[in-house]
């Protein structure tokens, strides 16, 4: 009795080893069926428009030198005014325009460098710093800063220091666009493929949307900006 109920406990172990086997090889045979049946394209759409910055920060750095403490200081308030006047005559109100505390060195004070030989013991330095939205206006006032030099003005700083800053901040006015305009040269990308192949352009599996970009269009025209995104779709194919 006990022979047969081994024997067959042997046979029911064997038919589900079996079992477990065949299901697992429809199953794969299912997994690859749809892997094949899946089939997608992978494209990238991109967008790029040229825009004018509507904002520019634009430094105005002038130095004086004197032996005098109060002289220096008069001298370096006598230059704030003049800059100030160009800078209104010329359309730029004074609520765009900003002065920086003024720097002040005293060269006898330094421990090093030689200071015996100097002309003058105190020099100080001071910025006005113009933010307007008048971009244009701003840009045509910078040709004419020789009249300051003119005037008396003694301009300083180099030119990192001095560079004018050029912001795009309407960003947000041209995204829808720029997504319509990237993702319609992807689907262009994906019908030509699909064209190609001999296949047909589906639906859309999946679509990512890369970062806006906005840099200078170059170094000669940095208040002129251009603004990039590029989209990548992923497109179901079929016969």
């Amino acid at each position: 009795m006990d022979k047969y109920k081994n024997a067959g406990m042997v046979v029911m172990g064997i038919s589900i080893v079996l079992g477990f086997t065949s299901l697992g090889y429809f199953i794969s045979k299912a997994a690859i069926d749809f892997k094949s049946f899946e089939r997608t394209v992978t494209v990238k759409g991109l967008a790029e428009q040229e825009h004018l910055a509507d904002i520019v920060i634009w430094p105005i750095q002038f130095t004086e030198a004197s032996n005098s403490l109060d002289g220096v200081y008069q001298s370096l308030d006598s230059s704030a005014e003049m800059v100030q006047n160009f800078l209104v005559e010329n359309g730029i109100s004074e609520d765009e325009i900003a002065f920086s505390t003024p720097l002040l060195t005293d060269r006898s004070a330094q421990r090093y460098g030689g200071n015996e030989n100097f002309q003058y013991r105190y020099i100080a330095s001071q910025s006005a710093t113009i933010y307007s939205e008048n971009v244009e206006n701003v840009r045509s006032i910078m040709s004419e800063l020789v009249e300051l030099g003119k005037q008396g003005v003694t301009l300083s700083g180099n030119e990192y220091e001095i560079r004018p800053e050029y912001i795009f901040t309407r960003l947000n006015e041209i995204k829808p666009d720029m997504i319509e305009q990237a993702t319609k040269e992807a689907r262009q990308v994906a019908e030509k493929f699909a064209e190609d192949s001999n296949s047909k352009l589906g639906k859309i599996k999946t679509a990512s949307q890369g970062q806006f970009s906005i840099m200078d269009r170059d170094n000669n025209n940095p208040h002129i900006k251009k603004v990039r995104v590029v989209s990548t779709i992923v497109y179901y194919l079929s016969d």
